[in-house]
């Protein structure tokens, strides 16, 4: 049953509700092509032209020297050919026998069949070099902008206007498929035109004026007509954002249970199309300024085009020019004039995709500038302690703080437990003490080293982390317990981590053990339960072996016997490294040598469980809570 169903079924009930118009502020929320002029938008040309060759020649220089000098050949090439058809129209026009006309012009009828034939030899050559180099250059964008989203400050991730600046640059990415092939084009029509336009202005230089002039009413409204394109894909872009990651969310087969056991399918398909509808509305408001700009410069061109045409008829009829340059200035002109039109076409072409290729080279740039360049001091292990002094953070768009003025020291061989409601600050702290995100104020200190003047990967080399939501890779047993570390070929560490989250006899029950594809929805993958994947990921911090090791809820999706067996593994474990473990579980604090307890992103109790549990403060209130079931 549709949502259109469900509601004439039950009249009294109110209509979904369409999806949020999405907008936000800042620098983000205006066109950074609406206030720029024509002239300005033209200028574009050369340094999109100097990016694709720069591009190019870093990944195959080979292939760039080849489309180099098939552009050449093929201006040499018309130039030939014009000049060639001048010869043998001379000669089949002038006087005398058939025959003696037709031998005189032989020499320059080969010279013009050699000359098409290299053309077209150099035609096929560019499109080698074209696919030669347009898959790594796709490549090279979609890595470098998967590269500055994973390299990003974690702070940046939830910025202004981050997401939708990301969903831009996309369309770079798949812009940059034809990017080559724009360019080449564009250089070749361009040589063509001038080797011809040459060849023109020798016969007859009234006539190139006329030619451009036919063309460039074209090409103004090609370029228009981009801009209007490019207007309505700015203007689509959150809701592109929204609609993406909803698809994935109600597609993807991890929550097909929840979808529709609850019977959201009929909405999640009415939001999905209003969003469409609502995409493909502003596309159509746009169709009728584009006939306007197709109509208006056709038109122009259409009248440019007669006047070219008639003034070489009249040049022609006039005697001013004899039949044979006539002839000749009839093939310069469709020459010239296809040039000149391929010319138009293609940097048109090459605006278009310089408009997407901008916002990614913007978001990249912008992406370099928020990764994170702290210092180059390293921490290293072991790590004896690490110190928060009078630490404050705050989200952006908060008011209020995350963390407020927090102090603790936590030292080698302690287990710590964070505990309280939820929103109390506990996973922002965690962040805080592993460098993701830097403090506003205070500071945070490794061995005595400021984290804002460290480098963040040194930090992160010494990290073991089990977050709350945790990812499950689409990759073998194996590389999800390795995975961020170097390994051998000898796979006792990675037993030695399976067993120590008791997953063995589920890794052994897979039909090729380690070696198993966790992704079920790929044939020949498998899938593990929900408690399994996070023994996966406490695996996964335990096979690092790290000075700090930090367990975010690691056992809420764990039956009793696998919380127990990972509490005695950090207990058994505990003597090497600084332990953290974050939890509602408040029986599972026991393990810890000290616990905290935080409120409104402050420190407000803290001792051991037995001290805590017999006062009176919100520990204790908890406990209790927890133990009236």
């Amino acid at each position: 049953m549709t949502t259109a169903d469900t509601t004439s079924a039950n009249p009294t009930a109110p209509p979904p509700p369409s999806p949020a118009d999405l907008t936000y502020g800042g620098q983000y929320s205006v066109n950074p092509l609406g206030e720029v002029s024509f002239r300005k938008l033209c200028s574009r040309l050369p340094s999109v032209l100097w990016h694709v060759a720069r591009t190019a020649w870093h990944i195959d220089r080979r292939a760039v020297l080849l489309l180099l000098g098939c552009q050449v050949i093929t201006g040499v090439s018309a130039a030939v050919l014009l000049t060639g058809t001048a010869h043998a129209m001379q000669a089949i026009l002038g006087t005398g026998a058939v025959s003696h006309r037709l031998r005189d012009a032989l020499p320059a009828l080969l010279v013009v069949a050699g000359a098409a034939a290299l053309a077209r030899v150099s035609s096929a050559l560019s499109t080698y070099a074209d696919r030669r180099l347009t898959p790594p250059v796709t490549t090279h964008a979609d890595t470098a902008l998967v590269e500055a989203v994973c390299r990003v400050d974690a702070a940046a991730l939830a910025g202004e206007g981050f997401s939708d600046r990301h969903e831009a640059a996309e369309m770079g990415v798949v812009r940059s498929h034809v990017m080559i092939n724009d360019a080449q084009r564009f250089m070749s029509a361009l040589v063509r035109m001038v080797t011809a336009s040459g060849v023109l202005s020798v016969l007859n230089p009234l006539m190139l004026p006329l030619l451009v002039l036919a063309v460039l009413p074209a090409g103004l409204g090609a370029v228009m007509s981009a801009r209007v394109d490019y207007e309505v894909h700015y203007a689509n872009i959150s809701d592109r954002n929204s609609r993406s990651m909803m698809r994935w969310w109600a597609t993807t087969s991890k929550y097909a249970d929840e979808v529709r056991a609850n019977g959201m399918t009929s909405y999640l398909l009415f939001w999905y199309r209003s969003l469409s509808e609502r995409i493909d509305n502003r596309t159509l408001a746009a169709a009728p300024r584009t006939l306007r700009i197709a109509l208006g410069t056709s038109l122009l061109g259409g009248v440019f085009l007669t006047a070219t045409w008639a003034g070489l008829a009249w040049l022609a009829v006039t005697g001013r020019v004899n039949l044979a340059i006539a002839a000749t200035a009839l093939v310069a002109v469709q020459t010239t004039l296809a040039a000149l039109s391929q010319v138009v076409i293609n940097g048109a072409a090459l605006f278009h995709t310089s408009l997407y290729l901008t916002d990614m080279q913007t978001f990249l740039d912008d992406a370099a500038d928020k990764a994170p360049h702290r210092g180059d001091t390293a921490v290293a292990a072991p790590v004896e302690e690490i110190r928060l002094d009078e630490v404050v953070y705050r989200y952006p768009g908060k008011e209020a703080p995350a963390v407020d003025h927090v102090s603790l020291t936590l030292r080698r061989g302690e287990i710590l437990a964070i505990v309280g409601e939820n929103g109390s600050g506990k996973s922002t702290l965690t962040r805080l003490i592993t460098g993701i995100y830097l403090a506003d104020k205070g500071r945070v200190l490794w061995n005595g080293n400021d984290l804002a003047a460290v480098d963040p990967e040194s930090v992160w080399s010494c990290t073991g982390l089990v977050p709350q939501i945790f990812a499950q890779w689409p990759l073998r047993v194996r590389e999800n317990v390795t995975l961020g570390q170097p390994r051998t070929f000898d796979d006792t560490p990675v037993w030695e981590a399976i067993d120590a989250v008791g997953l063995r006899e589920a890794v052994e029950s897979l039909r090729y053990g380690l070696d198993t594809l966790l992704a079920r929805e790929v044939w020949g993958g498998s899938e593990f339960s929900g408690g399994q994947w996070q023994r996966a990921a406490c695996a996964r911090a335990l096979y690092r072996r790290p000075p700090l090791l930090i367990l975010d809820e690691p056992t809420s999706q764990m039956d009793p016997r696998g919380e127990h067996d990972i509490f005695e593994e950090i207990k058994a474990i505990a003597a090497d490294r600084i332990t953290i473990v974050v939890t509602h579980c408040l029986e599972n604090t026991k393990v810890a040598d000290r616990i905290i307890v935080m409120d409104h992103g402050r420190v407000i109790e803290q001792g051991t469980h037995e001290d805590l549990a017999c006062g009176a403060g919100l520990f204790a209130e908890l406990l209790a809570l927890s133990k009236d079931r």
